[in-house]
């Protein structure tokens, strides 16, 4: 690719990555901080309390779940897999997944495509109006 077109294309919309994005809950003893973000990506850090449960839920956007501190159990669909740091695991469209944490941990989760939703409230948080 052409220097030239390449720089244009990083000129185009290439959104800033905030260190001062909000943490939030997202249910009791989990929360999240977006991390950075593109046209086709969306990455978060979550923060999981020993104890803490995410029922089971889906979203249309792919996800790889990487741990970076931590234990917990990923259930996929029913399945249990327990993860620990360094361990990754893929979740495709719309597969049903839940957790329950082991023990205190750090997660590096990476959408595709991006999660407004999680945009969205990042924004009225930012504004106030959360």
């Amino acid at each position: 690719m052409n220097t030239v077109i390449a720089r244009e294309m990083y000129r185009r919309k290439i959104p800033a990555m905030k260190p001062e994005n909000p943490t939030i809950e997202i249910c009791p003893g989990i929360t999240r901080r977006t991390v950075a973000h593109g046209e086709h990506m969306y990455q978060m850090l979550a923060t999981l309390a020993a104890g803490s449960h995410m029922p089971a839920h889906s979203h249309p956007q792919e996800q790889i779940v990487h741990i970076l501190e931590g234990k917990m159990r990923l259930i996929v669909e029913g399945v249990p897999h327990e993860l620990s740091a360094g361990d990754s695991f893929y979740l495709a469209s719309n597969v049903s997944h839940g957790v329950e944490t082991l023990a205190a941990t750090r997660v590096l989760d990476t959408f595709s495509p991006p999660r407004g939703d999680y945009l969205a409230m990042d924004r009225k948080v930012l504004h106030g109006a959360l």
